[in-house]
């Protein structure tokens, strides 16, 4: 059986590399390339063919070079790199050697070995100024540590080639290196319709996380008008519309991603972008649907929890919103000041949602006081706003201000203010008013005027505190 394959094999090789057929190179090179890739399991089978395509083309560094990209392209480094020495060795023309030379490249690469590849794309890029292949390998290998020297190498091939896109790989590069503003600036300078496809999706999504959602819109839907199903452009376009508040046109191509495009493989990400999208149209039933797919596909976005919040509070739904909120919270190891006093605020607007100053609305006031006492507490730096949102807070809790409640946190503010902030005295009018009406309150009129008299000095106009001075005269 090994006998006839083996005069088969002759045969072909006589019908290939006959003299009398003068084939040129590049189609011996293929016809080669065949040979060595159909054997690849059995590369013994090979060896006749490969000896007499070698002798054949002995001094061809076109050929030999081919020959050695047949062994490459079959993961048989070790015969690739014989080859690619063997044209540089025996060749004469220069653009075959550069063939080699990009071979060893590529094979360097291949075992990332950066600074070797570069070295052997350079002597190609001598041997053969005309060759693309070798400016773009030598740009590529630095592209992501260097993208300026990467594209420092592409403006020489713009020199010999005028016509290559230079531009566009530029842009590619950058993309690829993070730096999304440069790929940005280069990418604008190419006509849309002069773009790949998947360098249209990288301007789009660079321009998407520059936050240019103008610029990402014009080339989003550029890339969607010209293919209406395509999951990346219709998810940019979608993402571009709700980040300009356009929420209409978001759920429509919303419905483009999750309905109409081909292969999307939609993410938590994109739930919770259709929950953005579904809130600024006020369809918030639909909006927490979406947002619980979003956190059923990643519970680790806690920013999720908080939009759910939100959602329910757009609806009045206080008991949920506040569960939510205080799910956020308990995913965070220590919450910022921020993320405390939403809390707080929520409190506050469920008690403002009640009419009477019923049990629920005093809890919900406690509750929010007493998280305003930890940020005082914990954070000094806060502890002026802190200490006023609890003097609000107790004069809700106190509206005829009979008690008294607010009294002791509008003097301590008062004390922080003149410390604190001693350049800007219309912080002391709302506690001195309130302190003011206390002690009229308490019939000490004498204390009540001194308080009137600090507001007026502050502000010779307040009205009221003009009308309690003449009540005290």
């Amino acid at each position: 059986m090994k006998a006839i394959k083996y005069v088969l094999a002759g045969v072909l090789m006589t019908s290939v590399f006959a003299p009398s057929m003068a084939q040129d190179v590049k189609s011996q090179v293929e016809a080669i390339k065949k040979v060595v890739t159909d054997n690849k399991s059995n590369p013994a089978a090979a060896e006749e063919q490969v000896k007499d395509f070698v002798k054949e083309n002995k001094k061809n560094a076109e050929a030999l070079a081919g020959l050695g990209r047949a062994y490459f392209e079959i993961k048989d480094t070790a015969s690739a790199r014989e080859y690619a020495m063997m044209a540089i060795d025996r060749g004469k023309d220069n653009k075959g050697k550069a063939l080699a030379y990009i071979l060893l490249g590529d094979i360097a690469a291949l075992s990332d070995e950066g600074g070797g590849a570069a070295s052997q794309y350079n002597q190609a890029m001598l041997l053969d100024p005309q060759n693309p292949t070798g400016y773009i390998k030598y740009a590529a290998v630095y592209r992501k540590v260097d993208p300026e020297g990467s594209v420092a190498v592409l403006e020489k091939l713009r020199q010999v080639q005028p016509d290559y896109p230079v531009d566009a790989e530029a842009g590619h590069f950058f993309y690829g290196a993070n730096k999304f503003d440069k790929a940005v600036e280069y990418y604008g300078k190419v006509d849309l319709n002069q773009l790949k496809e998947n360098y249209l999706t990288e301007y789009a999504t660079a321009a998407l996380l520059m936050a240019d959602s103008k610029k990402s819109l014009e080339v989003s839907l550029f890339g969607v008008n010209k293919n209406p199903r395509d999951a990346a452009m219709n998810r940019i376009t979608f993402y571009n519309y709700t980040d300009l508040k356009d929420y209409k046109n978001a759920i429509k191509y919303a419905d483009a991603l999750f309905n109409k495009s081909d292969s999307a493989k939609i993410s938590a990400r994109d739930h919770q972008y259709y929950g953005y999208a579904l809130m600024g149209d006020s369809a918030f039933d639909q909006a927490i649907e979406q947002f619980k797919k979003a956190l059923e596909m990643n519970a680790e976005l806690n920013d999720v929890r908080k939009q759910l919040s939100d959602a329910y509070l757009a609806k009045n739904d206080f008991t949920n919103g506040l569960a939510y909120y205080d799910e956020y919270l308990s995913k965070i190891e220590k919450p910022s000041v921020p993320d405390l006093d939403g809390l707080a605020k929520l409190y506050m607007q469920q008690a403002a949602s009640m009419d009477s100053l019923t049990t629920d609305k005093v809890n919900a006031f406690k509750k929010a006081d007493e998280i305003y006492g930890k940020i005082a507490a914990d954070s000094p730096g806060n502890k002026l706003y802190a200490t006023m949102m609890r003097a609000r807070i107790n004069s809700q809790l106190d509206p005829e201000s009979t008690q008294g409640l607010a009294k002791p946190y509008y003097e301590e503010y008062a004390q922080l203010a003149q410390t604190e902030q001693a350049n800007n005295p219309k912080l002391l009018i709302e506690p001195y008013l309130y302190l003011g009406y206390y002690y009229i309150l308490k019939e000490d009129n004498a204390t009540a005027k001194t308080y009137y008299e600090k507001v007026k000095a502050i502000d010779p106009q307040n009205s009221i505190a003009n009308q309690a001075l003449e009540v005290l005269k």
